[in-house]
């Protein structure tokens, strides 16, 4: 609340020559984008409203907030449901309003017992709101600066910092108070947009989106190195963003995802163009990844070569029992003996080593194919993870169905003697298949992601972000 009655301090630097924006783009968990949060726990952040000094300046009177309270005591945080001002004719709060806040408080206390971090979440989304409100103090000064007072600042590095911590929040709020910032070019005469690139920052580079028919003049840029923003996707990741993908063949698929996507974006022209070292994008681009390209195809064999082994043991298996079933033939028919007196288990026998046979021969072939590609840069985009993700997921169903056909066929032995043993061997049968889920399928979802979910950027949507300012107060 100082910087609401004293907002040049937020662009005044201290001793050490920091600023209040230089000291916020290095603490990323002061944003949502740099806290890492679960699915259930973004939920539920998303659905907490917090109180903070600011709301007294923005005049909403109708608003609910959910405030933590810290007791000086025991330090335990609880959850508070502010009650609406809904009253009736007498004074009292009616019926339907009652009934609202009962569920609201019902519904904390459910989240609480389901997620004992909301606490956590609370204090995570009150220090965000702040930090955004103070933004925008910020920013209002920032807007009433030239560029002499910028460089003074050194906002190239603010906004490097920022990008390279994928504070995309930061970036939004910068260009929604300055505009002019996105033709604003570094000591390599790179834009937001150019490092964004750099830095593999999606989120940031989305934004460009939002330029309409500036997206084509920025594009055009070049550094001081004659890279187009194609050049600057074609080079190698950071490690630090490489690091994030699961295997050196989800990283080949993203590299490209990333070249494809600014590929779409750019001018026709600027495919074909060379920088200072005489090379197009597309030349840049499998100079920069060809040992990432041999990794790629060591990981994507090695995985393959391991998961055809498992698949062979299983077709083997379950080709053999097939014609060695339990309780044997009859002489006269030839059929089978307990088809008639076990029917069901016997059919669940049969239908599951049947399924189990087929879907591991389909994984094999799957596999196959893996091990005989040619392994050009484009597999990996499609074509690799495709067969891959089919390989395993045909290996997992024919793991679950042979676990089927073992558990059935005891039972068919065991029934009439021992019948007590089908629960535990249902119960064990279900070890291999959760040792497999632990261990492949999290890769497996990570690739039907990465491989089939929409592309990487933010598409545009309906109203700019920078075509409506917020009015200065």
């Amino acid at each position: 609340m100082l910087l609401k009655k004293y907002p040049k301090l937020g662009v005044t630097q201290d001793q050490s020559g920091n600023s209040t924006l230089k000291i916020l783009v290095h603490k990323p968990s002061a944003f949502l984008s740099g806290t890492e949060l679960t699915f259930w726990e973004r939920w539920i952040y998303h659905c907490i409203r917090v109180h903070t000094p600011w709301d007294s300046h923005h005049g909403s009177h109708e608003k609910e907030h959910v405030e933590m309270q810290t007791s000086s005591t025991s330090h335990d945080h609880n959850i508070q449901i502010f009650e609406s001002s809904d009253e009736d004719a007498h004074g009292g709060l009616t019926m339907t309003t009652q009934v609202l806040e009962l569920g609201r408080k019902l519904g904390w206390r459910i989240l609480k017992f389901l997620a004992p971090r909301i606490n956590y979440i609370h204090e995570r989304k009150l220090v965000h709101v702040e930090v955004a409100n103070l933004l925008i103090v910020v920013f209002k000064e920032v807007h009433r600066l030239n560029k002499s007072e910028l460089d003074e600042m050194d906002m190239d590095t603010i906004i490097y910092d920022a990008i390279k911590h994928g504070i995309h929040e930061f970036i939004k709020e910068v260009i929604e108070y300055k505009p002019e910032i996105i033709w604003r070019r570094d000591k390599k005469r790179r834009t937001i947009f150019s490092h964004a690139i750099v830095l593999r920052q999606e989120k940031i580079y989305s934004l460009i989106f939002d330029l309409g028919t500036e997206k084509r003049i920025i594009t055009k840029k070049r550094d001081i190195f004659k890279n187009s923003h194609l050049h600057l996707a074609a080079k190698l990741s950071p490690p630090s963003q490489l690091e994030k993908v699961s295997g050196a063949a989800l990283q080949m698929q993203r590299e490209l995802q990333w070249f494809k996507e600014v590929e779409s974006i750019v001018q026709p022209k600027l495919k074909e163009e060379k920088n200072a070292i005489n090379k197009t994008p597309k030349m840049l681009f499998t100079d920069e990844h060809e040992k990432l390209v041999k990794v790629a195809e060591d990981w994507m064999k090695s995985t393959a070569t391991s998961c055809m082994i498992v698949g062979t043991l299983i077709a083997v298996v379950m080709f053999t029992t097939a014609f060695t079933i339990p309780g044997g033939n009859r002489n006269e028919t030839g059929l089978p003996t307990m088809l008639e007196t076990q029917r069901t288990p016997f059919l669940i026998f049969m239908i599951s080593n049947a399924l189990s046979m087929f879907s591991s021969t389909t994984s094999l072939l799957m596999f196959l194919g893996i091990l005989t590609a040619r392994y050009a840069e484009e597999d990996f985009l499609k074509s690799l993870p495709k067969k891959l993700i089919i390989g395993l997921t045909c290996l997992f169903f024919s793991i679950v169905t042979m676990m089927a056909s073992f558990g059935s066929a005891l039972y068919l032995i065991l029934h009439e003697k021992l019948s007590w043993v089908t629960i535990p061997i249902i119960i064990l049968s279900t070890i291999p298949i959760a040792i497999f889920s632990i261990l492949q399928f999290p890769l497996l979802i990570e690739m039907t992601i990465r491989t089939y979910v929409g592309g990487i950027f933010d598409k545009p949507k309906k109203k700019s972000c920078f075509a409506m300012f917020r009015a200065y107060g």
